[in-house]
């Protein structure tokens, strides 16, 4: 340990550049900052004790400075000089802090601190699945002792039940908490990482919809002549022609609906998606403008339930919205099966038909679908709100659709 120290400045560590393997840059008295291939840089002391050489850990760059570093070395070699071992002191004092550096407390942290970001129903998500898959088996494990081996069994547990889909994204929380940990000096590596193809993809299933305009005519008619609740009848009715999800359309209040400017605002915190993307759009809202057929259906609903808060009142209770199953009953008593039809496939109906039908471009339509566009334009289209050329297409929208209702042989 002896010979030249402090050999490293600030701007030599600021510019120490990943290769091919790990690089270690000395400097001296047996410190090192580790810089790996990936990017990811750690200080370590190379010392002996008992006659076996070892590493000891003093955190990572730049959240542990140079200077914190060094004054970390040296007690490390103060307790050396007096025959106490330092990685042993670092283990019982890590057990006494043992309750900051579970999983379970720093994926709460994480949580705590990020979830401002996402949307309520998002953050719920998460902390159910964390709480629900994760913290039995993994929460009270120190995070910087959390083997990949040990974090997939933990993963095939929701594998067994028959929920992929659910276990790819408890693996995507589990490696955001790694992430983290890693960040704040809580653990050095992400075994997340190591559990890519671990687990089956699920298999996509598309909800399924109706794209053949024949088909949609007669959907139409026999929305027309559903028997139930009218309330039910113009909530499907309304769907077809503005095309928004099923939740959108339940939670919908009176207090969003402009006549005079035959516009629906749907406030962006009950639209799908993340909160930053939402605000990024520089809108407050979700603007639907209203063709004069949907103008028709709003006005027979506002006889209907027009003294309330939602468009969509609960059988139960008028202070709650409709059902989420409600629509979907419907459609089964209207004698369309999972197979053939669900609500949700109405979007990609209106998708499809008014790309191929009505010859709309691609932009509008997922702007109106409320989609973020993908790709290197995706934030210049989200400043683009297309008002103008959504207004044409959702009254053209309401016009085919009126065609396909009146007349079967209409194509």
């Amino acid at each position: 340990m002896g010979g030249v120290t402090n050999k490293l400045t600030e701007l030599a560590l600021r510019n120490a550049k990943p290769g091919v393997t790990t690089r270690r840059l000395a400097d001296g008295g047996g410190l090192f900052l580790e810089v790996r291939p990936n990017g990811s840089r750690y200080w370590r002391m190379a010392y002996r004790y008992g006659g076996k050489q070892k590493l000891l850990a003093l955190g990572v760059y730049p959240n542990v400075s140079i200077s914190k570093a060094r004054k970390s070395a040296q007690l490390a070699k103060e307790q050396l000089a007096e025959g106490i071992d330092p990685g042993l002191v670092k283990k019982i004092l890590k057990g006494t802090c043992a309750s900051d550096n579970t999983f379970q407390a720093v994926a709460e942290e994480w949580l705590e601190k990020f979830k401002h970001q996402w949307t309520e129903s998002h953050v719920k998500s998460i902390s159910g699945r964390l709480r629900r898959d994760l913290f039995p088996w993994i929460g009270s494990r120190p995070v910087g002792e959390i083997s990949a081996p040990e974090l997939l069994t933990a993963l095939r547990r929701i594998e067994a039940r028959g929920h992929l889909e659910n276990a790819h994204r408890a693996l995507t929380n589990a490696g955001q908490v790694f992430r983290y940990a890693i960040a704040t000096g809580r653990a050095e590596r992400n075994p997340a990482a190591d559990l890519r193809g671990a687990i089956p993809r699920p298999n996509v299933n598309h909800m399924a919809s109706i794209i053949d305009p024949h088909q949609v005519g007669e959907l139409l008619r026999a929305i027309d002549r559903y028997p139930g609740s009218p309330l039910t009848r113009c909530a499907l009715q309304l769907t077809t022609h503005v095309f928004l999800r099923s939740k959108e359309i339940r939670f919908a209040e009176w207090s969003e609906i402009d006549f005079e400017k035959a516009e629906w605002r749907i406030p962006l915190a009950k639209m799908k998606g993340r909160k930053r993307d939402k605000e990024a759009s520089g809108a407050a809202y979700h603007l639907v403008p209203l063709a004069h057929q949907v103008i028709d259906i709003l006005r027979e609903i506002q006889a209907l339930s027009g003294q309330g808060q939602y468009l969509f009142p609960g059988l139960r209770s008028i202070t709650r919205p409709m059902s989420d199953a409600t629509l979907t009953n419907a459609l089964r008593r209207m004698g369309y099966s999972q197979e053939e039809l669900h609500v949700h496939g109405l979007r990609a109906t209106a998708r499809t038909l008014i790309r191929q039908e009505l010859g709309f471009d691609e932009e509008p339509i997922e702007r109106q679908l409320g989609h973020a566009v993908k790709g290197p334009l995706g934030a210049a289209y989200n400043r683009a709100d297309f008002i103008e050329e959504r207004k044409r297409m959702m009254q053209a929208w309401a016009d085919y659709l009126e065609r396909l209702k009146s007349d079967p042989s209409v194509h």
